[in-house]
């Protein structure tokens, strides 16, 4: 079954190095400012931090569908996030839902 409109929900786990932590939340929430302010099939874009291991960090974003991501991933304030951080991060993993209610 494909995702609906306003359905796409992307899930995306880091492990960020400690050492680079502050300067990591920093690009990640100007990141996420962005894109919910310039992407308009950008709906919601949440940083959520571990309690007990803040290196370790979970986004919950949704789309309108699956162009609006990859719009998201053309951006021009996405690759530069994505260049400025990839040494940063220890492990990425990245999912794509579909959202049953909104």
């Amino acid at each position: 079954m494909s995702a609906s409109p306003s359905n796409l929900v992307i899930v995306v786990d880091l492990l960020v190095d400690d050492a680079m932590l502050a300067d990591f939340m920093v690009l990640m929430e100007a990141n996420a400012a962005a894109s919910l302010a310039n992407e308009a099939g950008c709906r919601r874009f949440d940083i959520c931090v571990d309690a007990q291991n803040p290196s370790q960090i979970l986004l919950y974003e949704i789309y309108n569908d699956a162009a609006a991501f990859d719009a998201h991933l053309a951006s021009a304030h996405y690759l530069s996030f994505e260049k400025a951080t990839r040494h940063m991060l220890k492990s990425k993993a990245v999912r794509r839902l579909e959202l049953k209610s909104d």
